[in-house]
């Protein structure tokens, strides 16, 4: 029973740690890299022009999302490339879209196409895919030498959200980037690219966790009493600091004493804050509003997104949470997500593509309604498409009906922040394999995000104080604006 207590007792305490202030804990990210704030000329109040975007979301479609089934598709190719699905018209002339996305068509004259996103990495898998799409830099070689392996590095380009946390003035109750519901790929295979790692701990996501079977319910551990902790206790800021230091001293902390210190102050903030429990409170929204998103983590997780830009959040990311048993009960070989190696047409028809459908649109939808979609930028991206010629080895070949990785074409989607809605951007060629009008790479997708957001001092300066640029690939596509 002593041991029990004892293990609960530091689950307890890394669990506080290490959401309250991001995922310092576990040595991600260097201390001594300062960034320079445009705190005046891209406050909330006014950001810089032509830029509109106060926040963003980003909607990564976790696994791999196969271009050719929903954005990209191609009715004239052989049947073998362009499957089953049929495209339908939409609310925007020109703009087409699969069948089995009814209502984001309606919303089409808000929705940004980019059919042309080059992504190839030499490794064709998901750590680089990712690593590619969240931070707009190519994978260094160690993704191909160690694979899986190759876990979140301290030297890594940061997660484009984190720069734009970085580069904003700090929100007053809450963090400036929230990621949710989980943390992509954690524990087993950490996804690189989603940390601010060279940039430092103290600009790293705050992490929110969801239930799959309690959709409604999203904790961070900052804001979830537990054990001896009670709400008298969190008055006392030594009694809370003393917490925090004796969970700090549990960890093989690799950040200095002052980013510590500034982390402390970040968990005390979130933790004495009650509007922060307020922006967290899904079950605040209408039973309507909260049916309209659909019921499954991922709509529930964009309505907290669309709470948490109402609240003033700079940068919120949502990584799709898949169903594994559900997954494997269909047969579709992908851990849940959008991998779908085996059953790709039926994966995406009765589970993917409805759940996505609903939700997006629902986000679209309510934005636009309220007023809030010209001031937040919404981007869809995944790490990689899907391989255009169905049929993958590994899952029964063209009987399994999957598709394979594909990291040389995908397709990306933004709306609002100043984005010109009812447009297609380029085009890949007859079979979707490889873009072909207009390409892009996801630095320019990238360089666009903080073009929106009015960003564009890229400057860092490293631990010993030498300016160095966040970016220097890649241009923002002002024709879309």
């Amino acid at each position: 029973m002593t041991n029990r207590g004892h293990v609960r007792h530091m689950d307890r305490r890394r669990f506080l740690v290490a959401s309250s202030v991001g995922f310092a804990g576990f040595g991600f990210g260097t201390a001594g890299s300062p960034i320079r704030s445009q705190a005046a000329d891209t406050t909330p109040e006014s950001p810089a022009s032509p830029a509109s975007a106060r926040s963003t979301i980003l909607f990564f479609l976790s696994g791999g999302a196969s271009h050719l089934d929903m954005w990209d598709m191609k009715p004239q190719a052989p049947l073998e490339y362009r499957g089953p699905f049929q495209p339908i018209a939409t609310s925007a002339p020109g703009v087409v879209l699969s069948e089995h996305l009814p209502l984001l068509a309606t919303q089409a004259h808000h929705l940004a196409i980019i059919n042309s996103v080059g992504a190839s990495v030499n490794t064709n898998d998901h750590h680089a895919g990712y690593y590619h799409n969240l931070t707009g830099h190519v994978p260094d070689p160690s993704f191909l030498s160690l694979g899986n392996s190759r876990t979140p590095f301290p030297d890594d380009w940061p997660f484009m959200g984190t720069v734009v946390a970085a580069k904003r003035p700090p929100h007053p109750y809450l963090t400036n980037a929230i990621t949710l519901p989980h943390m992509e790929g954690a524990p087993t295979y950490t996804r690189p690219g989603q940390f601010a790692a060279r940039l430092g701990v103290e600009h790293d996501p705050l992490y929110i966790n969801g239930r799959l079977d309690q959709p409604l319910q999203f904790s961070a551990p900052a804001l979830t009493l537990e054990g001896d902790v009670t709400s008298d206790r969190l008055t006392d800021r030594r009694s809370l600091l003393r917490n925090i230091d004796a969970a700090r001293r549990e960890f093989d902390a690799t950040a200095s004493i002052q980013t510590w210190h500034r982390q402390q102050e970040r968990a005390i903030s979130l933790l004495m804050s009650s509007r922060t429990t307020e922006a967290f409170d899904v079950s605040r929204e209408p039973a309507s509003v909260r049916e309209r998103y659909g019921k499954s983590i991922n709509g529930t997780s964009l309505l907290l997104a669309r709470r948490l830009v109402e609240a003033g959040v700079p940068f919120v990311t949502v990584f799709w949470k898949g169903d594994e048993k559900a997954a494997e009960a269909r047969k579709c070989a992908s851990g849940g997500g959008w991998d779908t190696h085996g059953n790709n047409f039926g994966c995406l028809k009765d589970d993917l593509l409805p759940q996505f459908d609903r939700g997006f649109s629902a986000l679209v939808e309510d934005l636009a309604g309220s007023g809030l979609l010209d001031q937040t930028l919404l981007l869809i991206t995944s790490e990689m498409g899907r391989k255009p010629k169905i049929g993958d080895p590994r899952s029964g070949g063209v009987a399994g009906a999957g598709r394979d990785h594909w990291t040389h074409c995908l397709t990306d989607v933004m709306a609002g922040g100043g984005i010109r809605g009812g447009q297609t951007w380029g085009s890949s060629d007859r079979f979707g394999e490889y873009p072909q009008n207009k390409p892009v790479k996801p630095a320019d997708i990238t360089k666009t995000v903080y073009h929106a957001m009015g960003i564009h001092d890229l400057q860092a300066m490293d631990s010993q104080n030498r300016p160095y640029d966040l970016l220097a690939e890649g241009n923002a596509m002002a024709e879309l604006f």
